[in-house]
């Protein structure tokens, strides 16, 4: 379990560079008018967080990591496995979003 948790950390500060990125990109099509929409995510990708930057949902999924730590045995399978679809949906968009 341990060695799952250091590997779910290690992609969280991999996913937290690449928001940074992001972030800063939006920011920059948005002073030229550009990039206007309602929220990254819709609310069927499992975020509860409703953001126009990429910042809030990482800090959603590092609550959601942390929050691992006081789940019981079957809540941990549950909480970790939607902690994982989120990593997921959050690194596929920032790759997408990286190429654009």
């Amino acid at each position: 379990m341990h060695a799952i948790q250091e590997q779910i950390k290690a992609t969280l500060q991999d996913i937290y560079r690449k928001a940074v990125d992001a972030d800063a990109k939006l920011d920059a099509l948005q002073s030229q008018q550009q990039g206007k929409f309602k929220a990254i995510f819709e609310q069927q990708a499992g975020f509860t967080t409703s953001a126009k930057r990429f910042l809030p949902y990482v800090e959603e999924l590092t609550n959601d990591f942390e929050a691992l730590s006081t789940s019981d045995e079957q809540a941990f399978k549950a909480d970790l496995s939607k902690l994982v679809n989120k990593m997921e949906v959050m690194l596929r968009t920032l790759t997408t979003f990286k190429s654009v």
